[in-house]
Order: C-alpha cells, then structure tokens, then sequence
C-alpha cells in the first residue's frame, strides 16, 4: 500500500509541475514525501490546531457581536462561523476516513 501511495505522490508531483510548466505559473508547491509517522503525526496536530483556532476565532467574533462591539460586524460573525463549521466538517470526514482505513487494515489476512 506504501509503494502506491508513494507512486501516486510522485505522479500527482509530476502532473503539477507539468501543469505549472504549461501554465508558466506553478500554483502547488512541491514537497518532499514525508518519510515517517512522525511527520504525519505532526501534519494532523497542525491541522487540529489550525481548526480549533478557526472555531475560537468565530466564537470571539460572535461574542464580540453579541455583546455589540461595532468594531466587529454581523457579516464577519457569521463568515467566521460557517468557516468554523466547515473546517470541523471536513475534519469529521478525515477522521471517518482514518477509521475506515484502520478497520479495513484489521480485516485483511496477513
């Protein structure tokens, strides 16, 4: 599964820069294949991180709202709300996803 997903990396790596090349402008930027767990590990701690941020910044904004400070207008509230909702969204579906992989990993015969 290892060596698919590290030829699918180095695939996707070569389509983006031959789509930058075409396009004279390289909107991905090309990283290195992360090597250990440990990286992923801190990958998705940075993105736990970076959604509870989110969440506590739409909460200061709605509170800000609330208690009517016009330094922070309704629209900025609720931008910073739905930003919340589907930045958690998102991180519910790649936790089901990790589930579905672990599960699916405890079932094949070794």
């Amino acid at each position: 599964m290892k060596v698919q997903n590290s030829a699918l990396f180095q695939e996707m790596q070569s389509m983006a820069l031959e789509a930058g090349r075409s396009n004279h402008i390289n909107k991905l930027p090309v990283q290195a294949q992360p090597t250990s767990s440990a990286q992923f590990g801190d990958l998705l701690s940075n993105a736990l991180n970076t959604v509870n941020d989110i969440q506590a910044d739409a909460k200061q904004k709605v509170t800000a709202v609330e208690m009517g400070d016009r330094n922070v207008s309704l629209a900025d509230a609720m931008i910073a709300s739905q930003k919340s909702s589907v930045a958690f969204e998102a991180t519910v579906q790649v936790r089901n996803k990790l589930v579905e992989a672990y599960k699916e990993i405890m079932n094949m015969p070794v």
